[in-house]
């Protein structure tokens, strides 16, 4: 994509296109009505990049005070990076909102499964096939071990006990980023969804996102692009998505998944880029409804019950908690930290906790990013649309461990209570968890942040006794071994 061509950051007085201070803008914008001094704070930080963790704390604790704050401060955060960000085509560059409105439709092109409809959830897991009553004691199994929560195992239950909720034949998906390793594709495909494809136009992707298409039960419908080759530039071509998707499986209700990732700012363009192409078919088709998937590493306001849990698993360290106390003392409380700083007090009289899982390493774009997604399913809910917004576990996807300290942080974690899956096994697990929520239609919550508490599957992040960047390095200490010998 050349540099002045898409969906990009806006220049700076200077000329240039700063990520960090675009980033940083947006972020005081959203939550400058409900806390206007940490908006001056956010605006005065001289080192966006080593400053912006605590700061995401902190504006995590203000936005949850309130339904109404959580709300205003997702319009907010979505309002700001659309005023700031503009699309560039033959050197006019416009809001991305208004871009929208000049798109012609893509050819397309279909492929129809030749498989038979998988009729019963069957998740791959440590070199089996769970499936009825082997998968319904795993479920439990991480209840217990504190990986995923009691909502979670609850909505899998219900998946495995009624395998008719899997028939999707009769609805579209459109994913936004198709061949995501994460994505829904695969088991969509085996349950018989017609899925609307998009990705970029690379042929290892679309080889891969045909083969899973032919080898399921559904349809899959390919945009196209230059020279009608499976693929297109969702940063260059916002335009003709956004017009391809409006009638798109027209008939069939629609759910538009946000699942596209880039590494570093491209990040925060592709979801720009997805999120606008989600908001005009929320507006424009009235049966769309919103998927994404939480990341883990993020911080999220979590029940008192889940606080709880994590102080009584510190106070039950025993003899560790002796072993570390020294090594406490040396870092002056900087490793082997407790988990829950911060407590936030509601109105209605409720606490919860921040569970503050940033990781510094994944950088400030990747930050806003999901909180973008995060943003949109809060506004989305809010308008009243379906939304499946669910937190997944860590998981060792390439992007992942192609860093080698998250690699190796990956590989320690079990050491401190937190499991980390394998792609294959998120895969299945989170489109279960999506399935049941279009099925289930449940109503929106009392809060809108329980919207990522509900059903969430963080691996055991958010009870595991430390404050999970205090045994990060820890943990890639331990786990560096074994990242060394696959390598």
């Amino acid at each position: 994509m050349s540099e002045d061509q898409g969906v990009l950051f806006p220049r700076e007085a200077d000329g240039r296109r700063s990520t960090a201070a675009t980033g940083r803008a947006v972020w005081a914008d959203a939550v400058r009505a409900v806390d206007p001094a940490l908006a001056q704070r956010i605006e005065a930080a001289g080192d966006w990049r080593k400053e912006y963790v605590d700061a995401v704390v902190a504006h995590t604790a203000a936005a949850t005070r309130t339904p109404g704050a959580t709300v205003a401060v997702a319009r907010a955060g979505l309002e700001s990076l659309g005023s700031r960000m503009v699309f560039t085509r033959d050197g006019a560059s416009v809001p991305l909102s208004s871009a929208l409105q000049d798109g012609t439709p893509l050819p397309t092109s279909t492929v129809r499964g030749e498989g038979q409809r998988e009729r019963e959830l069957v998740v791959p897991y440590r070199g089996e096939q769970l499936r009825g009553e082997a998968l319904r004691r795993q479920v439990d199994a991480w209840v217990e071990q504190g990986t995923i929560e009691v909502s979670c195992a609850v909505a899998l239950q219900r998946v495995v006990d009624e395998p008719a909720l899997l028939d999707v034949s009769d609805r579209a998906f459109a994913l936004l980023g198709a061949g995501a390793e994460m994505g829904p594709l695969e088991p969509l495909s085996r349950w018989g969804a017609h899925v609307v494809a998009v990705d970029v136009p690379t042929a290892r992707v679309w080889d891969r996102v045909r083969r899973t298409a032919a080898a399921g039960s559904g349809t899959l419908t390919v945009l196209e692009g230059e020279q009608g080759a499976a693929g297109v530039d969702l940063l260059t071509r916002t335009p003709e998505v956004a017009a391809t998707l409006r009638t798109a499986a027209d008939g069939l209700p629609l759910v538009i998944g946000s699942y596209a990732y880039a590494d570093g700012a491209r990040h925060v363009q592709v979801v720009h880029a997805s999120d606008a192409v989600v908001e005009l078919l929320l507006r424009e088709r009235p049966d769309t409804g919103y998927a994404e998937l939480a990341t883990p590493t993020d911080a999220f306001a979590v029940p008192q019950d889940v606080v709880d849990d994590a102080r009584r698993r510190w106070r039950a360290r025993g003899w560790k908690a002796r072993a570390q106390a020294p090594v406490r003392a040396v870092s002056r409380g900087g490793l082997y930290e407790p988990a829950y700083r911060t407590v936030v007090d509601r109105p209605d009289g409720s606490s919860v906790g921040i569970a503050d899982v940033l990781v510094p390493q994944q950088g400030p774009n990747y930050t806003l990013a999901k909180r973008v997604q995060r943003w949109r399913a809060v506004a989305a809910q809010a308008d009243g649309h379906l939304v499946s917004a669910n937190v997944a576990p860590a998981t060792r996807t390439r992007s992942v461990t192609k860093n080698r300290l998250l690699a190796a942080a990956y590989g320690g974690a079990g050491r401190f209570g937190v499991e980390v899956f394998e792609p294959a096994t998120t895969r299945v697990l989170m489109a279960a968890l999506l399935v049941h929520d279009v099925r289930a239609a449940a109503p929106a919550p009392a809060h809108p942040d329980d919207l990522f508490v509900d059903q969430a599957a963080h691996g055991g992040l958010w009870r595991a006794a430390y404050r999970p960047r205090s045994v990060l390095g820890l943990a890639a200490v331990t786990g560096l071994p074994g990242v060394l010998l696959r390598r």
